[in-house]
């Protein structure tokens, strides 16, 4: 059940790291997390499967899924945040800042 609530963290991270890359267009890198993905798809299947009637199953990955979720928005709201206030504070000082 443990190992469920992780993967399920593990995969949120994994599939903002594939949305990412995606709208940046970067082909063989999404391609490479899309297998990623699916290999965690296959282990989280064939868990849940064997033990159909355990709801706490699903739960524990729901949770985890859920916690995967809003670390992996924070940490992206975060970058975001951060690279405004140093172009706010380059327009400031008037110093030109490379996008990245």
């Amino acid at each position: 059940m443990t190992m469920l609530f992780l993967i399920g963290i593990l995969e949120m991270l994994v599939v903002t790291a594939w949305t990412k890359s995606v709208t940046k267009a970067q082909v063989v890198t999404s391609g490479l997390i899309t297998v990623v993905n699916i290999f965690i798809w296959y282990y989280v299947l064939e868990t849940i499967v064997n033990d159909i009637q355990n709801f706490t199953l699903i739960l524990a990955y729901a949770l985890g899924c859920a916690l995967g979720t809003m670390i992996g928005t924070y940490y992206l709201g975060r970058r975001r945040t951060m690279r405004a206030m140093i172009r706010r504070v380059a327009q400031a000082l008037r110093i030109k800042v490379a996008a990245y």
